[in-house]
């Protein structure tokens, strides 16, 4: 009897160190979600040469024990990040999420109102989840027309001081006005662009960055 008392304690001891070991790999292993369209999920690229894994590949340089979840997908646009921010939150209880999205709304001619309603959302349920954000800015060609052209680049910075959130005015920036930085469809950019990309992508994680040396959020 005393001999089954201590194999049960035995074990129970060993379940309860397990429970702190996985608990603590939790806390010391944030995560960085990146919910984006085809700009970040490496269309058209070789794998891994994307400006999400040029981050990801900076972190590691840098000893962080942060991590990256891309969940960006081709076409993706600012009502399905809308529709999948949810479980990706409970899911991956990140610390910091990124949002680029809205590129595919303006390509589509889909109401600014609801582009901005979306992305609202979005910032609305990472902010609730405990998270930091940084929205990414996006700008579409004046071919667009003025108004539409001016107004949806407007939408990112009035978001971005109404939610008092981080903000990249423009992700292309260095990389829009130069051609031999997309691929032949002139929509996405090259292998070339991802480094300029992730340099954009990374100054505006500037107020991050002293998280980004902790274990914690």
């Amino acid at each position: 009897m005393h001999t089954k008392y201590l194999n049960a304690k035995t074990i129970w001891t060993g379940l309860f160190c397990l429970f702190l070991s996985i608990h603590s790999w939790a806390q010391t292993n944030p995560v960085i979600l990146v919910l984006g369209d085809s700009l970040s999920a490496e269309y058209g690229l070789p794998r891994n040469s994307g400006w999400v894994n040029l981050m990801d590949a900076q972190l590691k340089k840098e000893n962080s024990p942060w991590t990256i979840f891309n969940a960006s997908i081709s076409g993706e646009t600012s009502s399905g990040g809308a529709a999948r921010i949810p479980a990706l939150l409970q899911q991956k209880k990140p610390g910091i999420v990124i949002i680029e999205l809205g590129a595919n709304d303006a390509l589509r001619g889909l109401p600014l109102s609801e582009t901005e309603g979306n992305l609202k959302k979005i910032i609305r349920m990472a902010k609730q989840s405990g998270a930091k954000v940084l929205l990414l800015g996006m700008q579409i060609p004046p071919n667009y027309g003025q108004e539409y052209t001016s107004k949806f680049r407007a939408l990112y910075s009035t978001l971005a001081k109404d939610e008092k959130i981080e903000f990249l005015p423009f992700f292309l920036q260095g990389v829009a006005e130069r051609a031999d930085l997309f691929q032949a469809d002139r929509i996405h950019p090259n292998v070339e662009a991802q480094s300029i990309m992730f340099k954009n992508v990374w100054g505006a994680m500037a107020p991050y960055q002293h998280l980004l040396k902790q274990a914690n959020r």
